[in-house]
């Protein structure tokens, strides 16, 4: 044992990002900080990548603050990460130090994160791809829980191109149902390829819904909050049949917002259904962990898919 490990021979510190001011991308700062303990019922990673989420964006702009200029203490961004296990905590026996996983956790922009829920990497997917599909999975299959989706319905899906609207048009597909989604032209081959019928966004939306849809659009999600509810509301015969991820207006319209999960079982639907070739992560681009802000700018400035980190976690 050297001064740099621990007993059990891992390392005692790690690079990490974090800021200790509220602001822009350029408060994120490189530094060291101690190699957490897992837990009970938790895994510690050598993290291989992580992404950014608006949440992160959010939180590090201040946005949750309540008014203050900096958090009490320095916070290291991330909830989702990929990586090889490190150590598993105690009550952990379904996985062993090298095995590959992903998942959600917290302080992720680190060399080592401790994961809370987790599902085996599939070998379809990049560490790129596996360390940015955890938020958008969860909270794809929760909001198609809370809508009670089932096979043989039509499902509307406005924002079907974004992370979380790609994750629950796949998810829909994959349970039987028939997608439509709304996304820009350039995204309409990809939405295709999947089994997705593609709308444009814009006014007469459902001019050009009720022309796709044979018969009727039984329920929607708006993945997008571009706060088209009311026409979404229309299309769907009522605010009941539309769950809403990003548009906080809408219970003043009886349509019920999306929230935390609970059971987080999406981790291994997407896992297998990715060994299957049904389920695709689309990654915009990657950066170093020293590189943290770009990626956070990056994200902030409008991305096509999920901006990435690497840490790098023993090379």
């Amino acid at each position: 044992m050297s001064e740099s490990t621990d007993p059990g021979g891992h390392p005692r510190s790690m690079r990490v990002v974090s800021y200790s001011r509220y602001g822009g991308p350029d408060v994120l700062e490189t530094g060291s900080a101690p190699v957490p303990k897992p837990e009970p019922g938790t895994v510690r990673i050598a993290v291989r990548a992580t992404s950014v989420n608006p949440f992160d964006l959010k939180k590090r702009s201040g946005m949750f603050s309540g008014g203050s200029e900096a958090p009490d203490d320095p916070v290291v961004p991330g909830v989702e990460a990929a990586g090889v296990v490190d150590e598993a905590g105690p009550g952990v026996e379904d996985l062993a130090p090298g095995d590959e996983v992903f998942g959600m956790g917290s302080r992720t922009f680190a060399e080592y994160a401790v994961l809370r829920h987790w599902a085996r990497r599939p070998a379809a997917w990049s560490w790129e791809q596996a360390g940015s599909v955890s938020t958008a999975a969860e909270a794809a299959r929760r909001a198609l829980d809370l809508l009670e989706v089932r096979a043989g319905q039509t499902l509307l899906i406005d924002g079907a191109s974004g992370s979380v609207g790609s994750a629950a048009a796949q998810l829909a597909l994959a349970s039987g149902l028939s997608v439509l989604g709304t996304a820009s032209p350039r995204h309409h081959g990809r939405l295709r390829a999947w089994g997705v019928e593609p709308v444009e966004h814009g006014p007469g939306l459902d001019e050009r819904v009720s022309a796709l849809a044979s018969g009727t659009v039984d329920k929607v999600l708006d993945a997008s909050g571009k706060g088209v509810l009311d026409e979404l509301i229309a299309i769907a015969g009522g605010p009941d049949a539309v769950v809403t991820l990003a548009d906080f207006d809408a219970p003043d319209k009886g349509v019920r917002v999306s929230s935390t999960p609970s059971a987080f079982g999406a981790l291994q639907e997407v896992a297998d259904l990715a060994s299957d070739g049904r389920f695709e992560v689309d990654v915009d681009s990657a950066f170093p962990l020293a590189d943290a802000a770009s990626a956070h700018a990056r994200c902030e400035h409008g991305a096509d898919g999920k901006v990435v980190v690497l840490p790098a976690a023993h090379g």
